[in-house]
Formats: C-alpha cells, structure tokens, sequence
C-alpha cells in the first residue's frame, strides 16, 4: 500500500494516503518503525507472555492475562466488530507487520533480550487496548472494601473513600467560544496516567480524501480514540470514575476432570483449561485458567480456600467499541462525535467535543451494567441471584455547556456511574482559574495545566496550626508551614517539609493499633497489592482520615504532633529533590537519575506519588494539549520524552525538558513546512 510519511521539527509523524485503509497501513507501520520495540512489549502483555523475555517477575502479569483472557477477548470483540472496521483494523496490523523487521534493527532492546519480533494477529491491537485498560477502572478496589468491612465493620470503609492509587484520571476543559480571544471554543486537558517511556500517547496526524486528523493515538491501536482535532471539529476525554467491572466469590468443586460452579441456578460446570508460561532463564509455569458464568476465576480456584472472578463488559459484550474509531476520524462535527461514541464501551469515559459552528458536548461514554448496589462496594456471592447483571445503563449522562465546562475525575456528570470519585479540588481549581478571564488563548492555557496549588493540605495544615507545646525546631516548621503558599513547587523547601510532615503522618497512622488489622493484607496475586497495601491507602485518604469522626479510636492529634516532631530535627530538602520522575520501563536502566518534579496528587499539575512511601512519581500528565477551533494550526500539545520510541533517536526525549517546565509544542499541518521521509522497506 502507498503513503506518505513526514515529519515536523520534533519528529511527530504526519501520515498522509489515498484512503482510509491505506492511512491504517500506514499508522501501523509508522507505529512499528518508531515503536518496534513498544508494540512487541505490548503484544507480550495481551498474550500473557512477558516473561519468556522479561524473567520471572513479569510472571504475576502474564498469569493474571491468562486467567482473565485477555487474548481471547480481543479475538472475540475482534470478530463482532462490523466488516468495515474488521478490514480497517485488519489493514492496521499488516502495516505493523510489514513494518516491524525494519523497526526491530533501530530498537537495541531486542538484541539485549534476545527477543525476535513475532506476527500480529488481526486481534492484537484489541488485546493491547484491553491490556492498558483491565486494571483501568480498579476493580481491586473492592477487595480492598472488602476486607475494610470483614476486619473493621462496613462503617469504616467510606473512611478510606478516594482516587485509588493505580486509578487513573485525568484533566479536562472546555471554553465555549465566548470565553476565548478568538471568539471559537478551546478543548485543553491532560491525561494522567502511569508514565512510561516510550510513551502511551503518540503525536500524530493521519490525512486522506475523506479526513485529517491531528491526535494522540495510543501505539499499538488505529486511530485517534481519546484527543483529536479534525479541523472543523475536535474532542477530548478523562477517566468518568465509573463502576463497571464486578468481582464474584465462587464456589467452586472438582468433578474429576472437571470444574463446577455455584450460580443462582445451581452447580453448573466451568470452563477449564492449563496454559503454560515460559520464563526465561527458570521453569515453566503452569496456568489454571478456569471461567464460570459470572467471568474469568482471576484469584485462587477449587484448590484454594478462596476463588473470585471477574465480570467485565467486553468479555460478556463481546465489544470495546472499536467500531468508534473511524467514526471519530470521519466526524465533521460534534453532533458526529456524539453518534461515534455511542458505540463505545470499554474504558467508560467522560467526553468534551466543540464545533466550528459553535456545536458543544459534554457527555458519558461506554457501557455500565445495571446491577446490586452492593455489586459496586466489595466482593459479592456468586450464587446469590440478586447480584446477576440486569442490562445497561442507558442513555449515558450529559449536560448542556454554560459557561467553561470542567471534567477532572470527581463527583460531577458521571456520578450516577460510579462509588469512588477523585476529591473535587483539581477541578474546583480549574474552575476558579478559569473564571479569571473571557478572552482566553491557546497559548495561555499551559497556565492551567501547570497550576500547583495543593487545596487537599488545608486539614493537616489545620491540625498542625493547633498544635502547642512544640520544640523550637517544630515550633518554627509549623510557623513556616503556616505561611506556606500551599504551591508544590519543584524548588520549594516549604513543599518539600509539608510533603515529609504528610509522609511521617501516613506512617504512624499504618503502625496505629487501631489500623493494624488491616496491615496484612490477604494473600491475594501481588499485581493487587497497590490496592491492598495498608499505607497508600492511607496515603491517598489522608484527607478524609484526618477529618473523619469514625477515626475516634486514633489520637490524631498526637499523630500529627510527633510526625513534625520527627520531620524537625532533619535538614530541609526542596520538593523537586525527592519528588522525581519515575516512569516505567520494560528494561529499566538503574544507574539513570530522572528529574525531579512540581505538583502533586491533588494539584491540577498532578504528578502523583504515594506519600509515606516514596516521593518519587509514577503517574503524572502523559500529554498536554489545546485544541484550537478558531485555527488548528494555533493548537499546542507536548508529550513526557518524545516522538520516538528508539534509545538514541534525536527525537527519543527532545520534549522532556518542555514537558518538566510546562512547555508545549506548536502542532503544524502545513505541508510545505514538513519534510517528507522516505521507506523502502
């Protein structure tokens, strides 16, 4: 198939074919030459066999893809979508393929590993989608509620209400056109999420006859799914914090050969089969992967004392949505938009879309079943009938866009959807801000993005104001604290103390004896240990920990009074000097030192650690962007490292230094300011 590659100053491809199959072709090969590397991590992820090449500690991942069936869901939903789309898609993966030789010899991980590329099933794009998404709404959560209530009583649990620790979000924006400079709308927002490198999120541009789109496209995926500019139209999305996932206690029994199932109706038999995974360099591990009506067992089986399964919309459905993809590319128009994510599913999203005739959306997108209330707290019985799926919510929340409209994870459109939220303050605060000006630009929304205001101090900030009979030292931190601007600020040393004060509350709240029931947590797969360990959830409900009457059993006070006590007598570090970036890599290099950072969890400029644990950040703003609706060529966009995934590329990390100052990129689409490249391969 025939296309055009080219490439702006910072290396971002802009791809350019006769038609929308042969601009597929194109993405996945541009994805494999950039990429190699990434995209063969991610096709090991959704089949479950990352430790033939990573070793044993990717174990826990790959058995949990197997039992949960990534591989066979991706074939299932690949198999329902409409023919179109299935070609479409179809033509994405042999341009991965044609691709991924020539993309291999630039990535030297391949040789490090051993690793030889191997051949995409028209399937895998879904599979990785599914890969970065399973764990995306935090289903473990519930097993979390679950033991709150089984060791504390069900009154406890709202005590440790919040955005979980591996919960992504997001920010997002929009301006209708009477609030900006130009007199058109503005769409600006930043997706948090795990930061990895290469990155998640690929700057593109795919143009044919029937479309040109600028986005983020998640590698390994066709299309532009979650940010994109169309020209006349452009959308943008965040996490909607709904609840969509169920997890079932079984009761299971063998029959020789076989597994039966407890369910409403009875014992009924179970799907079972052993798969094998390799490890390089150890045994072989084998793999129950046994499902029963309710979904996948993904904890334990008849031989352990506990076994709980997985219900989720794709493996009952059938669909991710990807039927939305090329209905996305094609849309001219927010009324488009809106009919493209009708068809989605998986993750559920809150979606912003604006017009260039002044069209506006603010809407829910994908499937939320109907069900118990209970379904949605904790780990329910599988046999009980009550808790069996009864259909889908439906339609989806919207609301009308008056004014500047704001998404930021929190209790907002999507609130009939979910259980836990994240604290309002990110988007209060982006309100606040936005409420300064009615002529905003493009240009001055990096303002916005890069806001480090930490609303969420203000109760142990209060707690510690209290306090009297100090040493000196402590005396004079609390004092200083006290006139803190409550900015997390990279070269503050006043962020810095609060943040060791929080992390020495966290610490002693995790050794109280009134908490100490649930410092060991269950033996459960280590890949649900986030959810389980006793300080990040601490960590991440201090604020409703700190203010909460049920915590009656816990002198707060005397917390708070030997955590600045501890934190006093150590020499002051500013907040970007153990605040640093920390992101994931397939291959890790332990002599690198990354960069230290500004913000916080609960800043706009969210670059999230886990407090009493480590400072360093995992999850942060895996891209910025501004769409522009006056003129596309005013929009703006930077992403963690840069266009290319290959160690050594000059354009592998040339947009770090940007990204950590708050910087962003313009987006160009003039093709006479682009410079073409040329493939032989």
């Amino acid at each position: 198939m025939g296309h055009q590659v080219f490439r702006d100053p910072w290396g971002i491809p802009h791809l350019r074919a006769d038609s929308p199959r042969e601009l597929a072709f194109a993405q996945g090969h541009n994805a494999a030459t950039d990429r190699a590397w990434q995209l063969e991590v991610e096709r090991h992820r959704a089949c479950g066999s990352t430790a033939s090449f990573l070793g044993g500690d990717a174990v826990g991942w790959d058995r949990f893809a197997r039992q949960v069936r990534l591989d066979d869901t991706a074939r299932r939903c690949y198999h329902n979508l409409d023919p179109a789309t299935s070609a479409w898609v179809g033509a994405y993966v042999d341009g991965v393929n044609a691709g991924l030789a020539a993309g291999a010899r630039r990535a030297p991980q391949f040789a490090a590993t051993g690793l030889t590329p191997g051949r995409w099933d028209p399937w895998t794009p879904l599979g990785v989608w599914l890969s970065h998404h399973i764990l995306f709404a935090g289903f473990p959560a519930k097993l979390w509620r679950t033991e709150v209530g089984r060791r504390l009583g069900a009154d406890a649990i709202g005590l440790f209400a919040t955005d979980g620790p591996a919960t992504s979000g997001s920010n997002g924006w929009l301006l209708p056109g009477r609030l900006t400079a130009t007199g058109a709308a503005l769409i600006a927002g930043d997706p948090h999420r795990y930061i990895e490198d290469p990155g998640i999120y690929q700057q593109i541009r795919l143009a044919c006859p029937e479309y040109d789109v600028i986005g983020l496209a998640v590698p390994g995926t066709p299309g532009i799914a979650h940010f994109g500019h169309a020209g006349t139209v452009a959308w943008g999305i965040t996490n909607a914090m709904a609840d969509y996932q169920d997890l079932y206690v079984e009761r299971l029994r063998r029959c020789g050969s076989t597994v039966e199932a407890l369910g409403p109706e009875g014992w009924r038999p179970a799907a079972v089969h052993v798969e094998t995974v390799e490890v390089a360099n150890a045994a072989a591990v084998q793999v129950e992967v046994i499902e029963t009506a309710r979904g996948p067992v993904i904890i334990g089986g008849p031989d352990a004392d506990v076994a709980i399964s997985l219900r989720y919309p794709p493996r009952v459905r059938g669909e991710l949505g990807f039927d939305a993809l090329p209905a996305l590319l094609a849309a001219r128009s927010v009324a488009d938009v809106d009919r493209a994510c009708d068809r989605w599913v998986e993750p559920v999203n809150v979606v912003q879309a604006a017009d260039t005739g002044g069209g506006l959306l603010h809407r829910v997108a994908g499937a939320v079943p109907v069900r118990h209330a209970d379904n949605g707290l904790r780990v329910v019985p599988a046999w009980r009938a009550e808790h069996e799926w009864r259909g889908w919510h439906g339609p989806m929340p919207r609301e009308e866009v008056d004014g500047a409209a704001v998404m930021a994870n929190h209790r907002g459109l999507s609130a009939p959807l979910g259980v836990e939220f994240a604290a309002p303050h990110r988007a209060e605060r982006i309100r606040q801000l936005l409420g300064g000006s009615t002529d905003w630009s493009a240009g001055e929304m990096a303002a916005i993005h890069t806001d480090t205001h930490l609303a969420s101090a203000e109760p142990l900030l209060k707690l510690l104001a209290g306090l009297d009979g100090l040493t000196p030292r402590a005396a004079e931190l609390r004092d200083r604290l006290n006139g803190w601007d409550r900015r997390m600020e990279a070269d503050s040393v006043d962020a810095g103390s609060y943040a060791a004060v929080r992390a020495a509350v966290v610490r002693r709240l995790a050794a109280d004896p009134a908490l100490r029931p649930l410092a060991d947590p269950p033996p459960y797969p280590e890949l649900f240990r986030p959810w389980l360990a006793l300080a990040p959830r601490i960590a991440f409900a201090l604020e409703t920990l700190l203010t909460a009457a049920g915590l009656s059993a816990v002198d707060v006070a005397a917390v708070v009074r030997a955590a600045i006590e501890d934190v006093a007598g150590r020499p002051p570090l500013r907040w970007g000097e153990v605040h640093r970036l920390a992101p994931w890599q397939a291959l890790p290099d332990p002599t690198e030192r990354w960069p230290g950072l500004a913000g916080d969890h609960d800043c706009v400029l969210a670059t999230s650690s886990v407090p009493g644990v480590t400072d360093d950040s995992v999850r942060a703003p895996a891209a910025r962007y501004v769409w522009d609706l006056s003129r596309r060529d005013n929009s703006l966009w930077i992403v963690p490292f840069g266009a290319s995934g290959v160690p050594g590329d000059p354009h592998h990390r040339d947009q770090l230094p940007l990204w950590l100052r708050g910087d962003l990129v313009p987006v160009t689409t003039d093709w006479n300011q682009l410079t073409e490249e040329r493939h032989d391969d």
